[in-house]
């Protein structure tokens, strides 16, 4: 991604930017990408995928323009226009992983289950009600008989069997969500609305299968799942809110309302996500109104248009983490090592005295100028029941002078020249992986070089359009890091079990960044198999303190959601959480099926858009009576998803 070259208006805030404590010259931070990865769902993705858009110029609206005017389609139906910078990876159900290609298919098919706009408990999505046997082995889900398929054939159990079996005995469809379906044991459809699945042993998550389910009649003609990216045949056949009706690779995608939606449609006549490789012109086109909506403005981009008109700046609490990674050493499940990780990152204390030597409060001041709040434990504090801080006398403080103190009495002494040195006498230097594209990575790289420095430590930010090949082969020693978080937190904490390794160095693994702990893995076990809500939110928090402990990860930051929208094209949409949450990348489709035209004159016949709540309350059996997703009630103030 290119940075913007127009000239920045002497009024334009400045962009996230490395200010050093003592007075060094500030350099402008670029953006990050999203990192693919194989049996990985990246949220957001995932492991360190971001959308954020480019710090850089944001033009003010020349005032010779016409006023802009809601976007039409071909038809004269009213579009709404979702701005976006993460290319695709796959229109696959089996196969997407990054933010936007999740977050797409949430518009297109359903999932068993939904999550409440409100504070996002399981609510019913293509099952209307699901219940444990007594032993927690079996699960009996109802399938609604109202659901149809966009060709207009009935959709039923078998599909639903079907996804879940085809993920179960074909590694390559398991690609992108195989987690949930490791512990399945048998998947069967005894009639068209009465879904069994059996289970190897319990498993809490049971209600938060966060999995399309697609139409047998279709996807049962595929032959290599590993290929086959369902982006050449339009209409795409689905059953959500929307139907994919063209894609172009990284242009755009369009969707039409499906007007058989059994929760109603969708109100505008047509939603397009166009994709913009520089966010200074997607902030621009907001601006001309070219586009209704831009998520992950940088601060200077949110400043510039906040007394703009027509257009309202939504600015949240995050379900995200920015944090820093150490390589532990790059290893496989079979016990053999690759990769050239820095050694003296499997020490203990060296890894505690560069978690003393970050100053997450500038961080937050100076780069995120207070779109975000302090890091602390794994999981944002958006998610209240599993939200953990460390106490006191465990939290890692910034103290340089505590630092340097760990360093030595743990035998990494400076030399005569001030320069930190190892184990084996060599000066210590380290290398940092940085997302090219990150409005963040570059800027606190500055600082991590300035504080380790003053350690007598060298650091080497290695800033890549791809971080994905160097990550994957273990070839870094840090990275920076981020995680958007589910209601149900079990996938961000699955990808640091030893389980996620890769099988051998030649695979691709599930792992984050290669940890490996007995404890941590211990603790997950019994976590997944937990029904109580409050003994495993006990659980969670225990493996949170551990990864803390370890000092693997260093959570610096939960950053807000910061987004725009004309408010001349949207009269009103919902944000999930309901008080104070996101529109982009929420836990379901809400933000844009619930949207209305800011003339209210929506192609769609519908009216169940403007309550969002129609029909959510809905039975929601067994689940709720086994208590098993009550833990999952996030705070009155939030934000998104994956």
């Amino acid at each position: 991604m290119v940075e913007s070259s127009s000239p920045r208006p002497p009024q334009q805030p400045a962009p996230p930017q490395y200010t050093s404590p003592h007075g060094a010259s500030p350099s402008p931070a670029p953006r990050r990408p999203a990192r693919r990865r194989s049996h990985l769902r990246l949220l957001l993705a995932s492991g360190a995928a971001s959308t954020a858009l480019v710090a850089g110029s944001v033009l003010p609206l020349d005032p010779l323009l016409p006023a802009p005017a809601s976007a039409r389609a071909d038809d004269g139906g009213k579009v709404l226009t979702v701005a976006v910078s993460q290319s695709m990876d796959s229109l696959s159900p089996f196969l997407a992983q990054r933010l936007v290609s999740t977050s797409l298919l949430r518009l297109t098919y359903e999932y068993l289950t939904n999550y409440d706009p409100g504070d996002a408990h399981a609510i019913p999505g293509f099952a209307t009600a699901w219940k444990p046997s007594e032993d927690k082995l079996t699960w009996t889900f109802t399938i609604r008989d109202d659901s149809k398929w966009s060709d207009g054939k009935q959709a039923t159990a078998e599909d639903a069997a079907w996804t879940f079996n085809k993920m179960m005995t074909d590694e390559n469809a398991a690609t992108a969500n195989g987690n949930f379906t490791a512990n399945f044991k048998k998947v069967t459809a005894p009639d068209p609305r009465t879904l069994v699945v059996e289970l190897k042993k319990p498993q809490a998550t049971m209600a938060a299968l966060d999995v399309p389910i697609v139409p047998k009649h279709i996807w049962e003609k595929v032959g290599d799942f590993s290929k086959f990216n369902n982006d050449k045949t339009f209409p795409v056949v689905g059953n959500g809110p929307f139907v994919i009706t063209d894609f172009k690779v990284d242009q755009y995608v369009k969707l039409k309302p499906n007007k058989d939606f059994w929760r109603g449609a969708p109100k505008f006549d047509e939603l397009v996500l166009k994709y913009y490789k520089d966010g200074d012109a997607a902030v621009a086109a907001l601006q001309k109104g070219e586009v209704s909506f831009v998520p992950n403005l940088t601060p200077a981009q949110a400043a510039a248009l906040k007394n703009a008109d027509d257009i309202k700046v939504n600015d949240a609490p995050g379900r995200r983490f920015y944090a820093l990674a150490t390589n532990p050493g790059a290893r496989s499940r079979d016990g053999r090592t690759f990769g050239d990780g820095h050694p003296a990152l499997r020490d203990p204390a060296v890894r505690k005295a560069l978690f003393q030597a970050v100053d997450r409060e500038t961080i937050i001041d100076k780069v995120f100028q207070g779109h975000a709040v302090e890091g602390q434990g794994y999981i944002p504090p958006r998610f209240e029941t599993y939200f953990w801080q460390p106490s006191d006398g465990q939290r890692i403080a910034y103290d340089p002078a505590a630092a340097a103190r760990t360093l030595d009495r743990a035998g990494y002494r400076k030399d005569g020249g001030g320069r930190r040195l190892d184990k084996n006498g060599r000066p210590l230097s380290l290398r940092i992986l940085c997302h090219a594209t990150d409005p963040n990575d570059k800027a606190v790289g500055k600082y991590l070089q300035e504080w380790w420095g003053e350690l007598g430590i060298g650091l080497k930010v290695e800033c890549l359009d791809n971080v994905s090949d160097p990550w994957l082969a273990g070839e870094y020693d840090l990275a920076f890091d981020g995680w958007s978080v589910n209601p149900d937190p079990d996938f961000v904490l699955s990808i640091h079990t030893c389980d996620a390794l890769p099988a051998t160095p030649k695979d691709t693994g599930a792992t984050d960044n290669f940890i490996c702990d007995k404890e941590y893995d211990r603790l997950y076990v019994r976590q997944a198999a937990e029904y109580d809500p409050a003994a495993r939110a006990d659980l969670v928090k225990r493996m949170e303190s551990r990864l803390y402990d370890t000092g693997y990860m260093n959570v610096m930051a939960y950053p807000n959601a910061v987004e725009a929208y004309r408010t001349d094209q949207i009269k009103s949409i919902t944000t999930m959480p309901e008080a104070a949450g996101n529109l982009w990348g929420q836990d379901g489709y809400w933000s844009w099926w619930s949207a209305v035209p800011a003339d209210g004159d929506g192609g769609s016949d519908s009216s169940s858009s403007t309550g969002v709540v129609i029909g959510i309350g809905a039975v929601v059996v067994a689940a709720a009576a086994a208590g098993l997703l009550v833990a999952m009630r996030r705070r009155s103030t939030a934000e998104d998803r994956e």
